[in-house]
C-alpha cells in the first residue's frame, strides 16, 4: 500500500480532508503527518469554527489513525532542498519512507529535492483521479456514503453534488468532474 504524507493544505477544506482520511479509511493508501503539520491545520482551520470543534477534528484525526503519526524527522528539516516552510514535510515523508507528498503547493516541492529520496509530491486532484482510476467503485460508495454521513447534529444534509461542488471548490475539480455523472 502506498503512503502519502498529508500537507496541512489538503487538511484543511473539509470535504477534501474527509474524503482524502475516507479512502485511508479504506486502506487505499497509508496517510502520515506530524505534530507540526497537524499544527498547521489547527492555525489554518477557518475562524467559524471554534476551539472545541478545532480540537475535536485534529484528535479524532489521530485516535482514527494512530500509526500516522511521524516523529524523529526533526534532525532533517534544515538539509531538505525544497522550500523553507515546507522542509519540515519532506523531512516528515524521507523519514517515514513515504511514496508521496500530497499537496497543492507543488512549486514547494521541486523534483531535484524529491527525488534523491524516492518521493513525489502529487497535487490532491492527480492523487484522488489515480485512487479513482484503481478502485472506482469503492470511491464513488465513500462519496456517496460521505454525503449520506452529513446532515446529523442539526446540520443540513449535503446532497451528492452539494459534496463534488465542494470538492471541486476544494481545488480537486478533475475529480470531483469525473465522479459528476457516476455516483
Amino acid at each position: 500500500m502506498e503512503s502519502a504524507v498529508l500537507d496541512a493544505c489538503v487538511l484543511i477544506p473539509s470535504a477534501l480532508s474527509d474524503t482524502l482520511l475516507r479512502l485511508a479509511e479504506a486502506e487505499l493508501y497509508r496517510p502520515l503527518w506530524s505534530v507540526e503539520i497537524l499544527d498547521e491545520v489547527r492555525r489554518n482551520l477557518p475562524t467559524r469554527l471554534n476551539e472545541v470543534a478545532i480540537a475535536r477534528r485534529i484528535n479524532a484525526m489521530r485516535v482514527h489513525f494512530p500509526s500516522a503519526m511521524v516523529r524523529g524527522y526533526e534532525h532533517l528539516v534544515r538539509d531538505m532542498g525544497c522550500h523553507p516552510k515546507d522542509r519540515h514535510v519532506l523531512a516528515v515523508a524521507v523519514i517515514a519512507n513515504a511514496d508521496l507528498i500530497v499537496t497543492a503547493n507543488l512549486k514547494d516541492f521541486p523534483p531535484r529535492a524529491t527525488n534523491p529520496f524516492g518521493i513525489e509530491a502529487v497535487h490532491p486532484d492527480s492523487f484522488l483521479c489515480d485512487l479513482l482510476d484503481r478502485q472506482p467503485e469503492l470511491i464513488r460508495s465513500i462519496i456517496r456514503q460521505q454525503s449520506a454521513d452529513t446532515g446529523r447534529s442539526g446540520r443540513p444534509h449535503i446532497p451528492v453534488a452539494g459534496v463534488l461542488r465542494a470538492l471541486r471548490a476544494s481545488g480537486v475539480g478533475v475529480f470531483a468532474s469525473r465522479l459528476e455523472d457516476q455516483v
